[in-house]
């Protein structure tokens, strides 16, 4: 919530989903998203790695930000361009990442 919160306060429109399979239930109804922020863990047989390799995989546009306080990704667990940031994390740096993603 707290990254919603963040994403709302600088203007952006933002949606929360259950659990992964919630999330690409959404992305296949709306081409429009350009970002996924997403938490490591999360209810549900997919984890946020998971989810930002399928939502790369099927939707290349989409700007990915995974974010933990319990895992860290091992070498070539994320997309190539999705980036991750430990928790807690630093607000302007993730709100400063997530314009330079979308701006790209």
């Amino acid at each position: 919530m707290e990254a919603a919160d963040l994403l709302n306060d600088a203007g952006f429109s933002v949606l929360e989903a259950g659990n992964a399979e919630g999330a690409l239930r959404y992305l296949e109804r709306h081409p429009e998203v350009q970002l996924l922020f997403t938490d490591v863990q999360m209810p549900g047989a997919c984890d946020g790695f998971a989810l930002a390799r399928e939502v790369a995989r099927r939707w290349p546009h989409i700007a990915i930000v995974v974010v933990s306080g319990a895992a860290r990704p091992a070498p070539g667990e994320l997309p190539d361009k999705a980036r991750f940031f430990s928790k807690p994390y630093n607000p302007t740096l993730v709100l400063g990442t997530v314009q330079e993603l979308l701006a790209a």
